[in-house]
């Protein structure tokens, strides 16, 4: 890891992950606020849409490091986008680098991981939550993939899009969150949608 890593190379970050992602319904109270005020959360029901996502970077990324995180589904008048709401990384130059080039609120936290199994984050002594892979299928080709990001940076709307290509599929894992950690308000709930990327 490049944790005492200071400098960070320059956009775009042209990455190669692994991830699971967790889809969730939350309802509007418990929402986290968009990273972005120019931004409102889109909600289904009085219940907006949240996703939280482990994130393994490998060869031949430019960064090497772990990643997990918070998003909330939002629109800039008709337009989707997702909010970073929270994301911790064990890379300094991941960290000053996310923040500099596309205002996303990382802070550094300590993982342990067993890819494709186990995956836990702790933030200052106090956990984050973890994950633990059950079984996990993917498609046998790459397919595209693609949304745009709205961050605040410097007190400005920042749209950025992302683009990538992998093997997605389905997974079923068990999900859980510290119920005083910053991801508290997915304790006890439940994914509408368990997702799997590799490469």
């Amino acid at each position: 890891m490049d944790r005492g890593m200071t400098t960070y190379p320059p956009s775009p970050w042209r990455l190669t992950a692994h991830a699971y992602v967790g889809v969730f319904l939350v309802p509007r109270a418990r929402l986290p606020a968009p990273h972005s005020t120019e931004t409102k959360p889109i909600t289904i029901f009085g219940r907006g849409i949240v996703a939280a996502a482990w994130f393994v970077y490998e060869e031949p990324s430019p960064l090497i490091y772990n990643e997990v995180m918070g998003t909330l589904l939002v629109r800039k008048g008709w337009r989707p986008l997702v909010s970073i709401t929270d994301m911790w990384v064990d890379s300094v130059a991941s960290r000053d680098g996310g923040r500099a080039l596309w205002g996303i609120p990382k802070e550094l936290a300590e993982f342990e991981l067993e890819p494709h199994a186990s995956y836990e984050a702790v933030t200052d002594g106090v956990r984050i939550g973890s994950l633990e892979v059950l079984k996990s299928r993917q498609l046998p080709i790459a397919v595209p993939m693609g949304f745009s990001c709205g961050q605040d940076r410097a007190g400005r709307l920042l749209i950025t899009k992302v683009r990538g290509k992998g093997r997605f599929g389905l997974f079923q894992g068990r999900w859980t969150f510290a119920v005083r950690g910053p991801l508290g308000y997915l304790n006890g709930r439940k994914p509408l949608l368990s997702l799997a990327a590799r490469s």
